[in-house]
C-alpha cells in the first residue's frame, strides 16, 4: 500500500505505485479548460438546504478552478452580492437568474435557466 501522505488522491491502493499512464490521462482529462461556447451551463434558483435563503446555482462548467473564481468575482460585482465556488459549481446569493443568464450569454456561454 502506498504511503497515504505521499499522494492525497488515493484512500486505498492495493497494487502499484499510483503512477499508471491510464490514471494520469484521467487526471488530465478532468482539468481540461473548454471554451465558453462549448459549455452547456444551467442556472437555477434554489432554497434547498440553505435555511430558507435563496441562492442562484450555476452548474455544468468544464473549466479550471481559477477560471471559475475569476468568473465568480465578475458575477458578484455585477449582481452586487456574495457568492462562492463549491464542487465545480458557482453559488451566488439571491435570485439573479435573468441577470446571470444575460452576463453568461454575453461572455459566450451556452446558458439556460432550469427549474421553476
Amino acid at each position: 500500500m502506498a504511503n497515504p501522505k505521499s499522494d492525497k488522491n488515493f484512500v486505498y491502493q492495493e497494487f502499484g505505485n499510483g503512477s499508471s499512464p491510464a490514471l494520469e490521462r484521467a487526471v488530465e482529462r478532468g482539468i481540461q479548460d473548454l471554451p465558453p461556447n462549448q459549455q452547456n451551463v444551467r442556472i437555477q434558483a434554489t432554497r434547498a438546504g440553505r435555511k430558507g435563503k435563496t441562492v442562484t446555482v450555476i452548474t455544468g462548467f468544464q473549466t479550471k478552478p481559477e477560471t471559475l473564481t475569476a468568473l465568480l468575482k465578475q458575477l458578484k460585482a455585477q449582481c452586487g452580492t456574495g457568492g462562492t465556488v463549491k464542487d465545480n459549481e458557482i453559488e451566488v446569493q439571491g435570485d439573479h437568474k435573468q441577470k446571470i443568464l444575460e452576463i453568461l450569454v454575453k461572455l459566450g456561454y451556452k446558458a439556460k435557466i432550469s427549474g421553476g
